[in-house]
């Protein structure tokens, strides 16, 4: 076993992977309470999975300076996006996207010039890197994975994600690889339901053995731009009464240790998140780190498995097989 993993990170070494890390800062919900504005926030804008792409362009200002750049081409391409929180619209153009020392020539991308109002004002990201399908992307875009994928920039036709516990160091995407240090339980793959978001198909939600919710299957997406987990407001409701917590999801910080994990069973296979990861305290209370939302797709209702979740696994992307895998961690 010593001698295949060192194989294997002899091997890692010497293809072209770019390993980035990632900084955790606090959420936009976090940033929120902590400026009175939540309870407001969220009353005004009932949560949709598409609300999270507004930190996409939430600058105060308009990134009006990519027009100074030398290999920036602007086009008359106008872009326009509605969310369930609001909108946004700017111009599409073309230039050099760099990500570490991966150098993406003539990417579009879009720059806003209108932006939400002032809940964004808060929001700590100027951007995002979009790391779906070309399905979703707007105004028919590829995105920028796609043409890493093209121009052979990445040595295989995935990406992988570890993000740490407990506010410490360590998280990072990596690109064309997987890390076998994350990888010592092995890995569960898990095929695509759709190639829109990184959709797959789970099969039922227990508290222990106990079956909670999702009982007869549902489609559900992993993302790392959700920090909760969240879902249809019946499965809300039901695990929000099975663990004895309130209406709001706070819960009794002395119950915590009683708690039993919540599994996901998807593909066969249990996928465990102990109360650890998923009971959140904060200026010493406790709640639950779900989120109730209601959105339909062509398959029926959706759950996204966001950062509660993927703390506890290893995650891999695989756009060559149209898998995600999944390794939990140590």
């Amino acid at each position: 076993m010593k001698l295949l993993l060192l194989l294997a990170l002899v091997a890692l070494a010497q293809c072209h992977v770019t390993r980035i890390p990632l900084r955790r800062g606090k959420s936009l919900r976090q940033v929120l309470r902590e400026n009175g504005l939540l309870e407001q926030f969220l009353e005004r804008h009932p949560y949709n999975p598409a609300a999270k792409f507004l930190n996409i362009f939430g600058s105060s200002e308009p990134m009006v300076n990519y027009l100074d750049s030398s290999t920036f081409v602007s086009t008359n391409e106008s872009l326009s996006i509605f969310y369930g929180t609001g909108s946004m619209t700017g111009v599409l153009g073309y230039d050099t996207v760099t990500v570490a020392d991966i150098q993406v020539h003539n990417q579009i991308f879009g720059l806003s010039e209108t932006e939400p109002g002032d809940f964004f004002y808060y929001s700590p990201f100027d951007g995002i890197l979009g790391l779906a399908f070309p399905s979703l992307a707007s105004a028919g875009a590829t995105p920028v994975f796609d043409n890493m994928m093209a121009e052979h920039l990445v040595a295989r036709d995935l990406f992988s994600v570890y993000l740490s516990r407990d506010g410490r160091s360590g998280s990072f995407v990596l690109f064309g690889a997987i890390d076998p240090l994350y990888t010592l339980t092995g890995i569960k793959w898990i095929p695509l339901s759709a190639e829109t978001y990184w959709q797959i198909t789970m099969d039922r939600v227990s508290l222990g053995d106990n079956v909670v919710a999702c009982d007869y299957t549902c489609q559900t997406i992993v993302d790392t731009g959700t920090s909760l987990i969240a879902m249809p407001d019946r499965d809300f409701q039901s695990i929000l009464s099975n663990l004895g917590a309130n209406s709001n999801g706070y819960i009794s910080c002395d119950s915590v240790s009683l708690l039993p994990d919540i599994v996901f069973h998807i593909n066969g296979h249990r996928f465990p998140v102990p109360p650890r990861a998923y009971v959140i305290e904060s200026q010493g209370s406790c709640s639950l780190g779900l989120q109730s939302m209601g959105v339909p797709t062509e398959s029926g209702e959706l759950w996204i498995l966001g950062d509660v979740f993927i703390r506890e696994y290893y995650v891999i992307f695989n756009r060559a097989t149209n898998q995600v895998g999944l390794s939990r961690l140590l």
